[in-house]
């Protein structure tokens, strides 16, 4: 078959993703610290973006509003010019004696020589300490071979966060290529540092090193550690005394010293620092009636540049080519701040048809949160499933019944026998934790009781998805929840 040459003509559409199209959509998914370091990096990239200060006139102005036409405009917020015989000349600086005049304690009368043992101001930047670090500082304090510190730093670098090792000896002889007895007297000498209990392969070594710190490695509380920890872990206390051949009042003396040793040694250098939620928007409760705040504080407030306006003007002496640049740049600041106003109007309307759908949850909490899908906010907004997904991304909003994430109004549905409505998984959930909650310590509801509960409520739910939604609360089965049996 030969392979000839040929014109057809195509009729198709096709959507092109333009570079302001696919900013609009990045803006619209950004979060609140994401969104704020795109608009200072946009303000240092273009010089037609203006961030309006405190004290100037706004207006009715909003974060990336344009100010009127240049007639309109006040001389107040106007951009002026900066003169530059007003600015001091950065030759006229003295960044040595700026850069110094901490190290030398703030002020001398003479010149003098930097001391390169004096402490720089970089050594006061805090820090949290990791576990790592703080055993690799005592271990520097330690006198040891080049091969025992080998050892010892490998020691140390296979701890896990909670500080248990995660390797046995064989691993560290192959390793290192030391000794037995060296990794043993490593592993030791770790073992016998701060804080107590590091080095232990589990939790229960964990806890014997402890009390042998205490001076308790053959005491009733070592035993019970050694040989009945599964017996205390369902706190049968009774059984134990059994065992033991020991009164239960000393059984619970001991009990007590283990209740104050630290099973995860560990986590006390945890560096996880803690993340604060500031919300994207306000719910606030008015009477009978719900008010939905955006929150703009900290996002800065845009404006176009007049000063760079006036450069376009026909009386204007500027080149053609730099018109044409302020014009590329003016075209790429309006649509920026275009697309601010639409990400902020896109969030109000989610936020407000969320307030429409989950009104029990605003009015009576969790356990009133109703099934809801992405399709339902679509359709009633009259926007793509798409879109919304974006908006409820990385936001959250402040309500009276406390913050939540705008994803965390959407779930999926529970059937309910009888035609009843259904229940969404959230208010099951919470119902859940206030059954367990108001249970009998003596008697706790396990997980196969607690569907059964929820079956008399006409709510068909296996025990197996019982225990994954307790797993989700963070509560403890049935046999650690159980009052300590005595007997």
């Amino acid at each position: 078959m030969a392979l000839t040459l040929k014109q057809q003509l195509k009729l198709a559409q096709q959507l092109v993703m333009t570079p302001q199209l696919q900013q609009a959509i990045k803006l619209l998914q950004l979060s609140r610290l994401e969104l704020a370091e795109t608009l200072r990096q946009e303000i240092e990239e273009n010089p037609l973006l203006e961030e309006i200060t405190a004290g100037e006139s706004e207006g009715d102005l909003s974060p990336g509003t344009t100010t009127r036409d240049d007639k309109e405009t006040p001389e107040s917020e106007k951009t002026g010019e900066i003169s530059m015989e007003s600015v001091t000349p950065m030759q006229e600086i003295n960044w040595e004696d700026y850069a110094n005049y901490y190290e030398g304690g703030g002020f001398s009368f003479s010149r003098e020589v930097n001391d390169s043992n004096r402490p720089s101001r970089l050594d006061f930047v805090s820090k949290k300490t990791s576990l790592q670090s703080h055993l690799q500082w005592q271990l520097s304090h330690k006198d040891l071979t080049k091969e025992e510190v080998k050892a010892g730093l490998f020691i140390i670098g296979n701890l896990n966060p909670q500080g248990f090792l995660e390797l046995t000896k064989e691993d560290i002889v192959e390793e290192i290529g030391c000794s037995e007895d060296t990794a043993d007297h490593v592993l030791s000498m770790i073992q016998s540092m701060d804080p107590a209990g590091v080095g232990g392969r589990d939790v229960k070594e964990s806890l014997l090193l402890q009390l042998e710190r205490l001076d308790l490695g053959e005491s009733l509380a070592a035993v019970i550690i050694r040989e009945h920890i599964h017996t205390l872990e369902i706190k049968k206390y009774g059984a134990i005394a059994k065992a033991t051949r020991k009164p239960i009042s000393e059984v619970l003396g001991a009990i007590k010293v283990i209740t104050n040793l630290n099973p995860f040694p560990g986590r006390q250098y945890n560096d996880d620092d803690t993340l604060y939620i500031v919300p994207d928007v306000y719910i606030h409760k008015v009477g009978d009636d719900y008010l939905i705040v955006l929150n703009d504080e900290g996002l800065p407030r845009l404006r176009l540049s007049s000063h760079y306006q006036e450069i376009l003007d026909h009386e204007s002496d500027a080149s053609k080519e730099t018109k044409h640049y302020i014009k590329d740049k003016l075209k790429d600041a309006a649509w920026l701040i275009n697309s601010i106003q639409q990400r902020q109007r896109t969030i109000y309307k989610v936020v407000e048809s969320l307030l429409k759908f989950q009104k029990g949850f605003f009015e009576k909490g969790v356990s009133n949160l109703k099934p809801l899908v992405l399709r339902d906010v679509a359709e009633d907004i009259e926007m793509h499933e798409s879109t919304i997904s974006r908006v409820t991304t990385n936001k959250y909003v402040h309500t009276p019944q406390g913050i939540f994430e705008l994803k965390y109004f959407f779930s999926t549905a529970i059937p309910r026998k009888g035609g009843k409505e259904s229940l969404a998984a959230k208010s099951i959930k919470e119902q859940i934790r206030n059954m367990i909650k108001e249970e009998d310590p003596n008697k706790p509801l396990t997980d196969n009781a607690i569907s059964e509960i929820l079956q008399e409520e006409d709510i068909k739910i296996a025990r197996r998805t019982i225990a994954k939604y307790r797993e989700q609360l963070g509560i403890l089965p049935v046999k650690h929840r159980r009052n300590p049996q005595l007997k």
